[in-house]
């Protein structure tokens, strides 16, 4: 809910502090101001950001190949088949196809998502899932990509999906998820079928080009004046020539494949042509991204290792206690990654 035009401005300092965060609604009073955007605050913003995260990945360049470099520049992405020996990749599926834990689900359009997190008491009992993510592939791809030499969230992530005639599941729409780089990686447990909801991403769309900041500056302006001020903007793919990217690449991929992005580039989940399961190792990272520092992060805090997402439903529980935001991520019970859902 947005606050009387005047009472707003009483939040200015607080704004002047999301300014140099990652923060990006359209509702905060700076952030959302039409003419400060008409003069290119947003594109300010976003390119600064660009900036510091090419500078954080140049010092981080050594934790991957340059074959890899030359991939990520190219395509926002890169893509690894066969990642671990055969062994190790069906230890790692029987390992978690015979994990229990507490889960969380979250439903969008005909879609439903659960999460697992990676702790260190569940790594504890997963060797085949620690020998993953110790792996110099995983490490150095999420840190490079991500622009940090930190810790990334992971889940053990599982999409239920269905066909959705009413298209009300905004994944299978072409967006980003915010106006700087960002990193989300899966691991795929087992083969990804075209129309099994696969990730789809444009490639050469992580480009802060001419192009792309004109597009993000029409759009800044037209969110400072929307009634929904979100700032993962969404595009039609028949808009894709217009700003010279090419379609989409379907990650239909076997299992045993690494997908590691740059989430600013657009991405979607793909439709679902029939009821599916899709099981994978999924990462995730988002630090403040005016952070020059590739190496400060939360993380390093005793208490927050390895839990990160667990803070972050901690969070979202109290503040749905306080009637402050709506139940997101519910419980489901301790139960396995691929378990049948409770109706």
């Amino acid at each position: 809910m947005s606050l009387p035009g005047p009472l707003r401005y009483l939040l200015l300092p607080l704004s002047l502090l999301r300014l140099a965060s990652g923060y990006k609604s359209f509702a905060d009073p700076l952030l959302g101001n039409k003419e400060l955007n008409r003069r290119g605050l947003h594109v300010w913003r976003l390119r600064m950001a660009h900036l510091v995260a090419e500078r954080r990945r140049k010092r981080l360049q050594n934790l991957v190949s340059a074959e890899d470099r030359v991939a990520f520049a190219e395509k926002g992405f890169v893509e690894k088949r066969g990642l671990l020996a055969a062994a190790d990749y069906a230890a790692l599926v029987d390992e978690i196809h015979a994990l229990t834990a507490p889960a969380r689900e979250m439903r969008e359009g005909n879609a439903v998502t659960r999460r697992i997190a990676v702790t260190p008491a569940l790594l504890a009992q997963a060797p085949a899932l620690r020998k993953l993510l110790d792996t110099p592939e995983w490490r150095g791809l999420t840190r490079y990509i991500g622009g940090f030499n930190a810790e990334p969230i992971v889940c053990i992530q599982t999409i239920f999906g269905a066909p959705d005639g009413s298209k009300t599941d905004p994944q299978t729409r072409l967006h980003m998820d915010t106006f700087h780089p960002t990193m989300k990686a899966w691991f795929f447990l087992h083969d990804v079928e075209p129309g099994q909801g696969p990730f789809t991403y444009v490639p050469g769309s992580h480009r802060p080009t001419k192009r792309r900041l004109a597009w993000h500056k029409r759009r800044s302006v037209l969110a400072s004046e929307a009634s929904t001020k979100g700032g993962a903007f969404r595009v039609a793919d028949e808009q894709l020539r217009a700003l010279r990217l090419p379609g989409r690449h379907v990650f239909a991929v076997p299992g045993n494949t690494l997908v590691v992005a740059d989430t600013f580039g657009l991405h979607a989940r793909g439709q679902s042509l029939h009821a599916t399961t899709r099981l994978e190792i999924y990462a995730s990272m988002r630090p403040n991204p005016f952070n020059p520092f590739t190496f400060l992060d939360t993380a390093f805090l005793p208490f927050v290792h390895g839990r990160k997402v667990l803070i972050g439903w901690w969070v979202e529980d109290a503040l749905v206690a306080a009637g402050l935001t709506r139940r997101i991520w519910k419980k489901a019970g301790t139960i396995g990654p691929a378990a049948e859902r409770k109706p």
